[in-house]
This record gives structure tokens, C-alpha cells and sequence, in this order.
């Protein structure tokens, strides 16, 4: 190879011809049609030509030949008719050398510019050879087609790619507004991508729709699909990254809706007690549809008679029917400020499968037997036939506490019930909570509320009370469940009731990682021997288990089987993780748009943890961990400091503070 030599190579899919001006132990200056100079190693050249150029020459005569050069070359190519060669050749499966194929295209005499266009015709028409600089192989017509195929493909992914782009730019220059128009399969790469980065399968699509728009990240996007009027600007996006199922399916619907025209007499049910006559009340927030729970009590001669009675959900829905097989999927209901995902379909959990007043429902009835000084005697677990007589917000039982029975005598059982639990060795914490919520008029609201006030904290012993029995239930009869257990906290910080935020915070952290398992176990965090989830049927996935268990052993459908729990239990706590993560987000959320209109505002928090760039601090007013950088003041655990609001962004959760 010598200085002059006319030369190809490839460049970004294009045939370059160039030509050699200076040549070093396989290194290589170049001279280009495009009258550049480029260094090239010659095991990239995917032609060399006998012929020379006289390099002595003007450069911008050199360019002019080498322009001409390609201009023949590139004329020579059009004249090879590359599948009457295939259709030729196709079936001697033979490789073919690149003299033998010149031939094949031209007829002699034969020049380089011959070869080389052979080169050029087959490397811009790779469907019929398979070709590595000298040698080609024909296809198989099995290869041709599948070729074909990828071709096609390839072109209606570069018409999405621009047309997805040229979208992107309307929506952005506002033109045509929101009803600027897009397929939507572009739509939904361009979903997936924001939602699932390089997770999601049209992630290079996707990219480059991106690269040929005028936005340069997919966070940009969310932008894009709120200007379309594709997703409101508040969106719960959480929801469809880990895609939890936000409707029931129509063959559920349809289901539900046969059940809830279905009226059962379970008064033909020999084995259910009838209750009716017994003045059940539930107590619940005053937004609450589905009512799982009741209580009563009665006045005996030795005492009294509580009740604690759970709706009988499972005598609606079967195991492993539709119903049931997407209760499972959901594996819980999702309350968040902005919405509810029912665990079960709305007509079921708000209205068949609910406790409402006056209604008729076949429940599951702990009733236990109280001394006059709210000691236990005894107790049973019966199914049952029952009424809500008077349904109660947490408020007004708190009006009549102290003036009014049941409530009064409820409460003072209740407070007799923590006593013990707390002898027991319960570990209480006692953190008030906020409910956020958003108005008709989109305002957002927030209360916060202390768990320990006398209704609330009732109802709250009264499950664990209901569970705890439960649970012996079952483990007397040696039947498995949802059993939950925790052991000793790390450290005991205070014994009892503790009012301080930073003790209740300081012993939540000591606290040990409760376990969910289908043996009973002691339950330190509670106080109890062990503790079954069986209270929330509607709304828990796991209480429904427990119930269809306890159910088996007065005879109702066949228990599942440890093994069948235990796969149960693990196949749906992803999506009672996933649960949990969202309604912490989204309240996570709307207490951070609120404040993104209070910037400068200045609110009361509390330090809870310090490091070496920021601490960990407590807005009181709703009760939300944030961070705050470390200024010139030195702050210490347990300070009560003022902060001031400096930016809130909802969207990318961000909260800035500043002392």
C-alpha cells in the first residue's frame, strides 16, 4: 500500500473515498472526497485500489478527482441488480469471492472502480448477501424474509421515532394546545420510558424520540403529558411505576354485581347464632363507607357481656374465585388523601360486605364474659347473624364518654384491657397523626389527630382484644393462620404511657421488625401470648385468611394448609408493601404541595437525629420527618426549633428548611 492509492472506508453508514498522502507501518493519512485529512489504520479500509492519484497535485484537484471517482463508482452500483443475482445464486450456498462476483455483475475488462462498486451496491443493500469486505454469502430465503421483516420493522420505528418527536415540539410550542393529536402507541412508549427508564422494552425508541425533540431528559416528559392533557398535574405516578391495579376487571364487576343482587337467608345457617336483637355500634371516621367492625355490651348479672363483631366476608366470596383472586391481587386496600382503591369491589365493600345500620350480615362474634370489675371469665367465638343498631363517628362517642352507656363502660373496659397489656410488658406508642385530605373545591386540608383520645383508643383495644382471642382460638385448635409476632424491643426507653414526641420517637427505632408467619408467637410491641389479624376483612386480604380459618373449624369450607398460607402470604407482600409505600407517599405528597404555597412560613419542629451535614427534624404541625442543613447554630437531639419554609416541589418531593 503506497502514498497515492485510492482507498474506501466506512463512516457513519456511508462510503467514504479518499486517497493516501502519507503512509507509517500500517498507519495511514488520508486525503478525503470531503477534502478533509483523517489518520486511518488500513484494517478499516474496505477497498483498496491498484490505481493512484498523483498526490503532488493541487489538494483541490485531488478532492475534484476523488468526487468524480465516486460519482462513476456510485453509477456503476446502480446497474447491479443484486436479486436476480440472489435468485441465481441463492441455492448453491456457496461463498463467493469479490473477483468472482465482479464478474458476475460486470462484464470485462474489469477495473478497480468495478470491484469497488460491487462493495457499494452490496453494502447498501445488505437483504440478499451476507458479505465481509471480499466474500459474500447468499441468504436463505428463510433469512430473506425474516430480513424483510426487520426492515420493516425498522422503517415504522423510524416513522414513530420522528413523528413522536414532531409531537413532543407541538405540545411544547402549544400548537393545536392539548388536542394536538398522536398515536397512541407513541404515547405509551413515551409512558413507559418515564415511568420505567431502561427498564421498559421500547427504551431505545423512546430515546430517541427524545434526541430528535427538543427536551433532553424523560423527566421532562411529565411536562409534556400534562400540556397534552394526557395526566393531571397531580398524578399519582407511584400508582403506575409499580402498577397496581386501580379498576376491577369486568368479569368482577359483573360478579359483584350478581352477589349483590343475591339475597342469602343465613338464617337457614344452623350453625350461626342469631345476634340481631343485640345493640351493636360501630365507631369509625366520618368519611368511612365499609364497616368491618361492631361491638356491644350487656349488662349481666355477674358482670357484663362483650361483643366484638367482624363482618363475615367470606360468606360473600369464595376462595380462589374472581372476586377473591383480585382481592388477592390488591392483597389491601389503599386510602390516600385524593382516593381509595378498594381491596374488593365498591358495591361489595361499602354496601354487601359492609356493617350497616339496620342491615342484616353474617358476621364472626367474639363474645366475652366480664366481672363487675371487667375481669375475664370466659369467652367463645361464634358465627353469627347480626344487626348495627347506631352507627358512631370517633367524635360523638367522644361527647358521650363519661355521660352515656355503652361508651362510658366501653371505654373503661378498654382502659382495663391496655392496663394489662401494658403489665404484659406492650410497648405503646403514642405518636398523634395526620390525616390529609383534598376539598371539592381542590383545597387541601389536614388534621391532626391524637390516637389516644377515649373512642379511638376503644376501638383500638377492642381489635386487639378481638385478634388476641382469636389467635388462642386458633392455636387451641391447632389450625394455621396469619399469625403476627414481634420480639423484645432492642431497648426499653420508658414503660407505659410517654406523652414526649422525641421518647416515642427515640423508642419507635428500638422497637424489632414484626414478623408475619402462620405459627403463633408472642407479640411483644402488643402484649400479648400471640396476635392473628382477623378484625379488617373488607379492607386486609391477610384478615380474610385468618377468618376463612377460623370458619374451618366450625365446619365451613376445608382450611388452607400451612404450606398453601405460607405461599399465599408470600405471593401478595410485595403488593402489601407496595400498599403501605403509597399511602405514605401520596400523604407524603399533598402535605408538600400544601407548603409549596407557604414558603416563608416558619413552623415548630423538633430535632430528632443529627449527622455531620444535616438533621433529621420533625415539622409538628404535621407531624413530617424532613432534613435541615447544618447552619451556624450547633442544634442538639430533642431541640424545639423554628423552621421556615424556603422551597417545596410535590412533584420531585422535594422540602427545603432553613433555620
Amino acid at each position: 500500500m503506497n502514498t497515492g492509492n485510492i482507498v474506501e472506508y466506512i463512516d457513519q453508514q456511508k462510503i467514504i473515498s479518499a486517497v493516501i498522502i502519507q503512509e507509517t507501518k500500517g498507519k495511514l493519512k488520508l486525503l478525503t472526497e470531503n477534502n478533509r485529512e483523517v489518520n486511518f489504520s488500513e484494517k478499516r479500509l474496505s477497498h483498496v485500489s491498484h490505481t493512484c492519484l498523483d498526490t503532488h497535485v493541487p489538494r483541490d484537484s485531488i478532492v475534484i478527482q476523488l468526487k468524480q471517482l465516486t460519482q462513476n463508482r456510485k453509477k456503476l452500483s446502480e446497474t447491479i441488480n443484486i436479486r436476480e443475482l440472489w435468485e441465481l445464486l441463492h441455492e448453491e450456498s456457496e461463498d463467493i469471492d469479490i473477483s468472482t462476483m465482479t464478474l458476475f455483475c460486470f462484464d470485462p475488462p474489469l477495473t478497480c472502480d468495478h470491484e469497488a462498486a460491487v462493495i457499494r451496491a452490496f453494502f447498501y443493500d445488505s437483504l440478499y448477501f451476507k458479505f465481509n469486505k471480499t466474500i459474500f454469502s447468499p441468504y436463505t430465503p428463510q433469512q430473506v424474509e425474516a430480513k424483510k421483516r426487520q426492515i420493516k420493522e425498522a422503517a415504522k420505528k423510524e416513522i414513530l421515532i420522528r413523528k413522536g418527536a414532531v409531537w413532543i415540539n407541538d405540545v411544547l410550542n402549544n400548537k393545536n394546545g392539548s388536542n394536538t393529536e398522536c398515536d397512541q402507541e407513541i404515547i405509551d412508549i413515551l409512558k413507559s420510558y418515564y415511568l420505567f427508564n431502561n427498564n421498559c422494552s421500547s427504551y431505545m425508541t423512546a430515546k430517541q424520540i427524545i434526541k430528535k425533540s427538543s427536551i433532553n431528559s424523560p423527566d421532562q416528559l411529565f411536562n409534556v403529558f400534562v400540556k397534552a392533557g394526557i395526566w393531571d398535574q397531580n398524578i399519582n405516578v407511584d400508582l403506575l411505576t409499580m402498577q397496581i391495579p386501580t379498576a376491577f376487571s369486568k368479569n368482577v364487576m359483573e360478579q359483584a354485581k350478581n352477589l349483590a343482587r343475591t339475597r342469602m337467608n343465613f338464617f337457614d345457617d344452623p350453625l350461626r347464632k342469631d345476634l340481631t336483637d343485640l345493640p351493636l355500634i360501630t365507631i369509625d371516621g366520618q368519611s368511612t363507607l365499609d364497616f368491618d367492625d361492631a361491638i356491644s355490651l350487656e349488662n349481666t348479672e355477674s358482670g357484663y357481656t362483650l361483643g366484638i363483631h367482624i363482618i363475615d366476608v367470606d360468606a360473600y366470596i369464595k376462595s380462589d374465585d374472581p372476586i377473591d383472586l383480585a382481592a388477592r391481587e390488591r392483597a389491601s386496600s389503599i386510602y390516600m388523601p385524593d382516593d381509595k382503591l378498594p381491596m374488593i369491589p365498591p358495591n361489595l365493600s361499602e354496601d354487601l360486605c359492609s356493617l350497616k345500620e339496620n342491615e342484616i350480615r353474617p358476621g364472626i362474634s367474639t363474645i366475652i364474659k366480664l366481672s363487675r370489675f371487667f375481669e375475664i371469665q370466659d369467652y367463645k367465638i361464634v358465627p353469627s347473624i347480626i344487626k348495627v343498631h347506631k352507627q358512631m363517628s370517633y367524635s360523638a362517642a367522644n361527647l358521650l364518654n363519661g355521660k352515656d352507656d355503652p361508651i362510658t363502660t366501653l371505654y373503661k373496659i378498654a382502659i382495663r384491657l391496655r392496663e394489662k397489656r401494658l403489665k404484659a410488658g406492650a410497648t405503646q406508642i403514642t405518636l398523634p397523626e395526620v390525616n390529609v385530605w383534598i376539598e371539592e373545591n381542590q383545597e387541601i386540608g389536614y388534621l391532626k389527630i391524637d390516637r389516644e383520645n377515649p373512642s379511638r383508643m376503644l376501638i383500638s383495644e377492642m381489635m386487639i382484644f378481638a385478634n388476641s382471642l382469636m389467635a388462642e382460638f386458633l392455636s387451641a385448635n391447632n389450625v394455621p393462620a396469619v399469625f403476627r409476632s414481634q420480639a423484645q424491643p432492642k431497648q426499653r426507653l420508658f414503660k407505659g404511657i410517654e406523652t414526649s414526641l422525641i421518647l416515642n420517637f427515640m423508642q419507635r427505632k428500638q422497637l424489632s421488625r414484626a414478623i408475619i408467619g402462620t405459627e403463633p408467637e408472642s407479640h411483644s410491641g402488643l402484649g400479648v401470648k400471640a396476635y392473628a389479624t382477623a378484625t379488617s376483612p373488607i379492607r386486609r386480604y391477610h384478615d380474610l385468611l385468618t377468618q376463612r380459618q377460623i370458619k374451618s373449624i366450625f365446619g365451613y369450607d376445608k382450611a388452607y394448609t400451612k404450606t398453601e398460607l405460607e405461599t399465599i402470604i408470600q405471593s401478595i407482600s410485595v403488593a402489601i408493601a407496595n400498599a403501605g409505600r403509597i399511602q405514605s407517599s401520596r400523604k407524603r405528597y399533598w402535605i408538600i404541595k400544601y407548603l409549596e404555597s407557604k414558603r416563608g412560613n416558619t413552623y415548630e419542629a423538633l430535632v430528632l437525629d443529627c449527622h455531620r451535614d444535616h438533621y433529621n427534624v420533625l415539622i409538628k404541625e404535621f407531624m413530617y420527618e424532613a432534613k435541615l442543613p447544618v447552619s451556624g447554630v450547633k442544634l442538639k437531639h430533642g431541640d424545639i426549633i423554628q423552621v421556615t419554609i424556603q422551597h417545596a416541589d410535590a412533584r420531585r418531593d422535594q422540602l427545603s428548611l432553613f433555620l
